[in-house]
């Protein structure tokens, strides 16, 4: 470790392997609490341009390469590669020893790991409850987000100050916690992007008629032809309710549920089926399917009616 300034007395040589969003984040994240990312191993263009672009001082290097180079190592590459990469690494005799081998998925704790910490590594799992776009603004992102976060409990310490640095918050996660945390986080951000960029497209085509599918949500549609006023962009219709739903979730949890399923009326659900089976018939197999969760949750909190909740059930049970 090299010696830093007095607010960063024990700064780190980052390395990071496989410098996607998240590992890009992480380390510039790492670099504004005063450590250094001095070395990295990118496949793709796209990777190696990202490190070029954020971090100048590091060189590319092969991973054994990067690890002997660092005193911590950020593994973020794709969840189904890690285990992999991680064995790979050890057979091969990778310098393990001594070093923090720290990977960022959700899925997975330390056992993941275990390849690396046979050969002396210090092994933690530090993942953000956050969604990154490769954006210039991915790093302050970071700042105030949970990580949910695994070690060996004689290196907890020092995974929760670095996930402090960097301005998160740290969460202890067990180890045979790690499935059912990355599934409910999962099932609710990565899930809803797909919702709503789809919920987009509809409502291009409610507002606009028959077309092709709009925009990316966010941008303006272009204007119809002859002067006529242009068609609300889906954005303008989505973002408010958008947010004042995720806040109320949040908030209140089932108190806040809402629509045609949480109240059983079922005509409204049947119309809503019939438009999406006609229009996009993938989505109309998802809102069946979160139909029926929502109305299992407002008939288990008391708001949804036996006989309310029969009608619906038949409703959602035909195809």
């Amino acid at each position: 470790m090299e010696t830093g300034s007095a607010e960063h007395p024990a700064r780190l040589r980052v390395g990071i392997i496989g410098p996607g969003r998240a590992g890009t984040a992480l380390g510039r994240a790492l670099e504004a609490a005063g450590h250094r990312v001095v070395a990295a191993h990118a496949i793709s263009e796209a990777s190696v341009t990202r490190v070029r672009d954020n971090f100048r001082l590091a060189r590319l290097a092969d991973p054994a390469e990067v690890i002997e180079d660092c005193d911590l190592v950020l593994l973020t590459v794709p969840d189904d590669d890690l285990p992999a990469l991680v064995r790979g690494l050890a057979d091969t005799g990778a310098p393990y020893g001594g070093r923090l081998i720290v990977h960022a998925s959700a899925r997975y704790g330390i056992g993941v790991l275990e390849p690396a910490t046979e050969a002396g590594a210090l092994p933690l799992a530090l993942h953000p409850v956050m969604t990154f776009a490769g954006r210039e603004d991915d790093a302050d992102r970071v700042k105030g987000t949970c990580f949910g976060v695994t070690a060996p409990e004689q290196l907890r310490a020092v995974a929760e100050v670095l996930v402090l640095e960097m301005g998160g918050e740290p969460v202890v996660i067990p180890e045979e916690g790690r499935p059912l945390f990355h599934a409910a986080l999962t099932l609710a951000a990565d899930h809803v992007i797909g919702l709503v960029a789809e919920a987009a497209d509809l409502l291009s085509r409610a507002v606009e008629g028959p077309a092709p599918a709009g925009p990316p949500l966010g941008q303006p549609a272009a204007g119809p032809p002859g002067g006529a006023a242009p068609a609300v962009p889906p954005a303008r219709l989505l973002r408010p309710v958008l947010a004042a739903a995720l806040d109320n979730a949040v908030r209140l949890g089932d108190l806040a549920l809402t629509g045609p399923a949480a109240r059983g009326d079922a005509a409204a659900v049947a119309a809503d089926l019939a438009a999406l089976r006609a229009g996009s018939p993938h989505a109309a197999a998802a809102y069946r399917a979160l139909a029926r969760l929502t109305a299992g949750r407002a008939a288990a909190a008391g708001r949804l009616r036996q006989a309310e909740a029969q009608r619906l059930s038949g409703v959602l049970d035909e195809e």
